[in-house]
């Protein structure tokens, strides 16, 4: 319950930061893969340069997560399966102009193309997981995983 609750206002605060920077709005995303605005590119720049030595640190001190594993990156090449999956990923995002946590975001501002978005975003998971007869892999390539879905 108290993961829960952290979760949410993580959540919550996150929502806040996609809905405060326009990143639910249709043109802004256009805008920015037009490459008219940069102000997308800076945010996600800016968290990436936040998160990367943050997560590099706290895996090197041995930080527990919320779940109580200890916190353990993953480190792979990419694939041909990551390239495909990027294209796609990108090829949606430029149609729907939105991702799966703006569409939400979308959603609760009232904008109706999240009624499409959103659906989409399911079928997407959905043939995912048909194509790979319904098991995922998760791992660096040395300690691969089998999650069944």
């Amino acid at each position: 319950m108290k993961l829960n609750l952290v979760g949410l206002i993580f959540g919550a605060a996150f929502g806040g930061v996609v809905a405060a920077s326009n990143l639910h709005e249709y043109d802004t995303i256009h805008a920015m893969l037009r490459l008219d605005e940069f102000d997308v590119f800076f945010l996600m720049a800016s968290s990436i340069a936040v998160s990367l030595p943050l997560l590099w640190l706290l895996e090197r001190k041995g930080v527990n997560t919320p779940l109580g594993g200890r916190l353990a990156l993953s480190r792979s090449m990419p694939e041909k399966h990551h390239w495909q999956g990027g294209v796609v990923f990108g090829v949606g995002w430029a149609i729907a102009g939105t991702c799966p946590a703006p569409a939400l975001v979308m959603l609760s501002s009232g904008a109706l193309l999240s009624l499409v978005a959103i659906p989409g975003i399911f079928v997407g998971l959905r043939l995912r997981e048909r194509q790979t007869d319904g098991s995922l892999v998760a791992g660096d390539g040395e300690h691969r995983e089998t999650v069944s879905v």
